[in-house]
């Protein structure tokens, strides 16, 4: 591809010059410029890219696109011929270009894509599960991995920028895949980073309290979460699957059909792909399932009522991607829970240990009603560790407090990824919300210690739940970053509380 190609696919502002150069590649962080890369300039939230179009010049880049030309007008005195793009939205732009450059894989990818403030990760877990048990090959694009048509890769971003989605997209293209599943978070709605991606299907799980800080307000990120269906920015989805349980589902719907899409709710005694009853187990769900495409009674090995709507949910997508409901029922039975969501930790100890993502105040509390259900016949206690993230909304921290605290009967506040904030400052935000709920509670900043005393605290029927960071692998901390794994922490104190390795 050349450059004049490559622009002739691109929204811009102005003529961009001519290049029959070939194009190697197309960047927006100037560190990755190589000679004949394109460099893709664009204004951020953090950061601005145009800050960096000389060094990528010097790289070697045979042009520029850039969402703000004015400012490179005296580079074309030294660098005579070099083309210059101007377009008026830069994210928009890169979403384009790597389109193009990539050969356009979405147009031989059948996308779902799935938003919502809890359930996204699981969600997609399981949609893809659903679809390679159909024999179809898929890219999955989430919180805690990507996969490539059956090659697991480290995940960046929970939505990556647009270059690399595409970049893995072709990938999984040039091995088979026919399907993307993707998680698309609020944040990349409005940056665009999900720009040029048609979904076909598109999931809405939820809306609770969370990223207030890059938000403002509960109406915006709603808001945010609506370009996924409505029409106004991203093309409508052909079919959207909706919570009938949210009461903001009903508004989605009536702007999904409005931009001409189809709809289909989930839920548990409602909705039209329903549980019509639902006996939860300590491993799992016995459900018998109502739909328009039939009714079976299932059994899932993911347990909690947030994985039964989870499960439905996939259900219901895998469906309107042309997937059988009879394929569909005999695929259940084998789905897998998904890593740091709800995972268990058993090293033959007489009480349940329980790690997950729960990371707001919503989320808290399913969590912890979850393992009071499965108190409920061993008269445990509901034992909670959590804490709250650094430099993120600082409003959902006595909210989640008072959540661990209601749904608890013990709880040990800890940090969870401080990040550049003083974990004790975080931990006295939390405060006045455990204090509110009236719960027995404890304080403590190290959060393997913290691990460590919620586990010697444990009795024989207890459910010691390890909140907040699931899957992850680090922690945050001002200024470094070290290894630390939530579960592995708890086996090594379960060892030196005398028991035996994990089964």
């Amino acid at each position: 591809m050349k450059w004049t190609d490559l622009v002739e696919e691109i929204t811009a502002v102005g003529s961009g010059g001519g290049s029959d150069q070939p194009v190697s590649g197309i960047e927006y962080d100037s560190r990755k410029v190589r000679p004949g890369s394109v460099f893709v300039a664009m204004k951020g939230g953090s950061t601005d890219g145009n800050r960096f179009v000389e060094k990528a010049i010097a790289a070697g880049a045979l042009g520029v696109i850039t969402d703000s030309a004015p400012k490179f007008d005296h580079l074309l005195v030294f660098q005579p011929g070099l083309p210059v793009l101007e377009v008026e939205h830069g994210r928009r732009a890169l979403a384009q270009a790597s389109a193009a450059f990539f050969g356009h894989p979405e147009r031989t990818l059948a996308a779902t894509g799935i938003t919502g403030t809890n359930g996204k990760t699981t969600t997609a877990f399981l949609m893809e599960a659903l679809l390679n048990a159909a024999a179809r090959k898929t890219v999955l694009v989430g919180t805690i991995e990507y996969h490539v048509a059956g090659d697991v890769r480290p995940s960046v971003h929970t939505t990556p920028e647009s270059r690399d989605l595409f970049e893995l997209m072709a990938e999984g293209v040039a091995r088979g895949a026919t399907e993307l599943v993707t998680e698309v978070s609020s944040h990349a709605l409005e940056q665009g980073r999900a720009a040029q991606v048609n979904f076909d299907v598109a999931v809405f799980t939820n809306l609770t309290r969370d990223h207030l800080d890059f938000h403002g307000t509960m109406e915006k990120y709603f808001a945010v979460k609506q370009l996924l269906f409505d029409g106004s920015v991203y093309p409508a989805p052909r079919v959207a699957v909706l919570n009938d349980h949210d009461p903001r589902s009903e508004k989605l719907a009536e702007a999904a059909r409005a931009a001409g899409a189809q709809v289909r709710t989930y839920g548990i005694g409602r909705g039209e792909w329903r549980a019509a009853s639902c006996a939860l187990t300590p491993s799992g769900a016995v459900l018998e399932l109502e739909t328009p495409a039939g009714a079976a009674k299932v059994t899932s090995r993911l347990a909690g009522e947030v994985n039964v709507l989870n499960l439905l949910a996939a259900l219901a997508a895998a469906h309107a991607r042309g997937v059988p409901f009879a394929e569909l029922v005999d695929a259940v039975p084998r789905l897998k829970p998904v890593p740091g969501r709800f995972q268990p930790v058993d090293a033959g100890q007489p009480f349940t240990v329980i790690v997950d993502y729960a990371h707001t105040d919503d989320a808290l509390r399913n969590l912890t009603w979850l393992a009071r259900q499965m108190t409920a016949t061993s008269g445990g206690r509901v034992i909670t560790l959590f804490g709250c993230g650094g430099d993120r909304d600082r409003t959902k921290r006595p909210k989640m407090g008072q959540a661990a605290g209601k749904g608890s009967d013990l709880v040990f506040a800890t940090s969870d990824n401080p990040r550049s904030e003083d974990p004790a400052a975080i931990l006295a935000e939390i405060e006045p919300g455990l204090k509110a709920s009236g719960v027995r509670y404890q304080i403590e900043s190290d959060r393997a210690l913290a691990i460590c005393l919620a586990l010697k605290a444990a009795k024989p029927g207890d459910v010691v739940l390890l909140a907040g960071k699931g899957h992850e692998k680090e922690q945050i901390l001002a200024g470094r970053t070290i290894p630390f794994d939530d579960a592995e922490i708890a086996l090594s104190a379960l060892a030196e509380l005398g028991y035996g390795e994990a089964e």
